[in-house]
């Protein structure tokens, strides 16, 4: 699967679009990060626990969103773009959404 933030593949005709091809993942953080985070919020610096979280919400979004488009018969998905949103305090959720397209 091809996957591209621009609205085209280079040097391939997109032929038909299939629809939106999407994904997502709602995660919640834990009270272990959250003190560890709190502590680490006194002295500075990067919270690698979040940072951790984030990354993995993302990855698992963008694949539930190859497994759209998959399911779609796309050969790619282009205008890849990613959304965050507070779903309830503490959780949040991942977007992962794009065209599926045919190519030539």
């Amino acid at each position: 699967m091809i996957i591209s933030t621009t609205d085209f593949v280079p040097d391939r005709k997109i032929v038909a679009i299939l629809g939106v091809a999407r994904g997502s993942t709602v995660r919640a953080r834990n009270v272990g990060s959250d003190i560890f985070a709190g502590l680490k919020n006194l002295v500075g610096g990067e919270i690698d626990e979040y940072t951790k979280l984030q990354a993995h919400s993302r990855e698992q979004a963008i694949k539930r969103m190859i497994e759209d488009g998959e399911r779609l018969k796309a050969d790619a998905i282009v205008n890849l773009r990613l959304t965050t949103s507070m779903v309830m305090q503490g959780a949040a959720e991942i977007l992962a959404y794009g065209t599926a397209v045919k190519l030539e």
